[in-house]
């Protein structure tokens, strides 16, 4: 029997039609100076375009807030939408698809920029962080992007309150400092409350303001970056996947667990897998 390569093969993902399923990951290039897209944007991205590729640009900022690295895009502006403009245009042109990431760093700002340290986020100050998102991604679709990804991995805001909503201020003490709770960095309470309190609100949010359709999530629920932890990450995480499932996302992006050393063998081994968010999530996965 001839072995087939599904790789290189046609893909239809929701109202989509891709040539195959090779994609262009976002790839953060700060490169973007005074938070604007550049000339040089557009370059790069039509490079790499071409008839039924999708393309997912470099983390997008959804408030100026944002400061984990330097000359990152925005798309919170009216100004940034216009910057981005010539870039989907260009993509376009080639007959590729544009998807945009959209973050907020939360914690991860560093301490250098003028925000200063981070600090516990309170229960009212979440409606906001969700409006960043809902304006961002309404910014995408003004700028011509065919949809967006919502950035919630690597230790991200997103990330970070996924599994670790809750905590009042304490005397305006960085994060970094206060003491570690039974997992990862936060106490909050329950699984539902958890994940509803911004993960669900936010894409929530993005799919009611451009519709479920042209939106996709990132997750890395076993990476552990910057002690965002969890004891029971899996459980978590496939809440949050079902919901998405049910809300009729377009596709979930996540990263594959990592190596680690067996104790008892002292081989390597994967000790997390990703197969049971791929049975709950009837969309496309990656």
């Amino acid at each position: 029997m001839e072995a087939t390569n599904d790789l290189l093969t046609p893909y239809k993902m929701g109202k989509f039609d891709l040539a195959h399923r090779v994609i262009l990951a976002p790839l953060t290039r700060c490169r973007s100076y005074e938070n604007m897209a550049q000339p040089h944007n557009t370059l790069y991205y039509e490079q790499r375009a071409a008839p039924g590729v999708l393309l997912i640009a470099e983390a997008s900022a959804v408030s100026e807030m944002v400061t984990e690295y330097p000359q990152l895009p925005g798309l919170w502006s009216q100004e940034q939408v216009e910057a981005w403009k010539p870039v989907v245009d260009a993509v376009h042109a080639k007959g590729a698809l544009f998807f945009c990431q959209l973050w907020h760093t939360g914690r991860k700002s560093p301490t250098s920029t003028e925000f200063g340290a981070p600090i516990w986020l309170e229960t009212e100050e979440i409606p906001q962080m969700v409006m960043d998102f809902r304006v961002a991604a309404r910014n995408a679709i003004r700028a011509g992007f065919d949809g967006v990804e919502i950035h919630a991995d690597n230790g991200f805001l997103v990330n970070q309150l996924l599994f670790f909503i809750g905590g009042p201020r304490v005397n305006s003490q960085p994060l970094h400092v206060q003491r570690h709770v039974k997992d990862g960095l936060n106490d909050g309470t329950s699984l539902d409350n958890r994940c509803s309190r911004l993960a669900t609100d936010v894409i929530s949010a993005v799919a009611d303001e451009i519709g479920a359709h042209r939106v996709g999530v990132r997750l890395s629920p076993f990476s552990g970056y910057t002690d965002c932890s969890e004891a029971d990450a899996e459980a978590y995480a496939l809440h949050l996947v079902h919901f998405m499932d049910k809300l009729g996302v377009l596709y979930c992006h996540m990263v594959e667990p990592r190596k680690c050393i067996n104790g008892d063998t002292g081989k390597l081994a994967i000790p997390h897998r990703l197969s049971p968010f791929r049975k709950v999530f009837k969309g496309t996965f990656s």
